[in-house]
């Protein structure tokens, strides 16, 4: 079955550029022209990737990825805006995007993105599991408990943070961490990954022996205190 896709933009003749290249790509699209309509067919329809423009009416893109979230922790967000500023990028991961293409952008380029996150959520068969400190980390279900609290990590979150258990042992330079997620190692992308470590530093604030420490200049390192449990991986 056809990946569905939920397409939002309110210039009309790029929406339906988009929605046609898509098309014929065999993917099936709904496209929506502003951010209340979207959400209603979110909540209404299903869905296995969000493509939103920043700038729309009635929901802003952002507010709208904010809500999506609420609905759905897991669904890739990719953003497409002609805004390219590294403060908006953020504000776009801030929100709940796990991507960020700016305009003007090729349907390639876009379609490569796509199928990067489909072939993840869906092809991933090895369910490793790490204990990192008092929490057990499921990569396949994208979850982080914590005795009995859980929590539903974004696919981005995920891969972050598996990048660090793999490499605990030593500090893990900043392109390493974007070329193996994001496949890039832009400058305001990796600006923008602030924010992703940021967020599973407090998803992690449990355990105060947790700790990922900047290596400023270099990149990021997990620490555990010897007094805990290493991360441990079971296959």
């Amino acid at each position: 079955m056809s990946a569905r896709v939920l397409l939002v933009e309110d210039d009309p003749g790029l929406g339906y550029v988009v929605k046609d290249a898509l098309d014929h790509k065999n993917y099936t699209v709904t496209l929506c022209v502003d951010g209340e309509s979207a959400l209603e067919s979110f909540s209404t329809s299903t869905f296995d990737l969000c493509i939103l423009d920043v700038m729309l009416p009635r929901k802003d893109g952002f507010a709208l990825a904010k809500a999506i979230r609420e609905k759905n922790k897991n669904i890739p967000i990719i953003f497409v805006t002609a805004k390219g500023m590294m403060e908006d990028k953020a504000s776009g991961f801030q929100s709940g995007g796990d991507d960020y293409l700016t305009k003007p952008f090729s349907i390639e380029e876009l379609c490569y993105r796509m199928e990067v996150f489909l072939r993840r959520a869906n092809g991933a068969s090895n369910e490793d599991i790490y204990t990192i400190g008092q929490y057990v980390f499921n990569t396949s279900k994208l979850e982080l408990a914590c005795g009995s609290d859980k929590i539903t990590l974004t696919q981005k979150e995920a891969e972050v943070l598996k990048q660090l258990c793999i490499h605990q042992e030593r500090v893990l330079k900043r392109d390493e961490i974007l070329k193996s997620v994001w496949g890039d190692d832009d400058y305001f992308m990796g600006r923008s990954m602030d924010v992703f470590i940021s967020r599973l530093r407090k998803h992690l604030k449990q355990d105060p022996h947790i700790q990922i420490v900047n290596y400023h200049g270099v990149g990021f390192k997990l620490e555990i205190e010897k007094s805990q449990p290493s991360t441990s991986r079971n296959t």
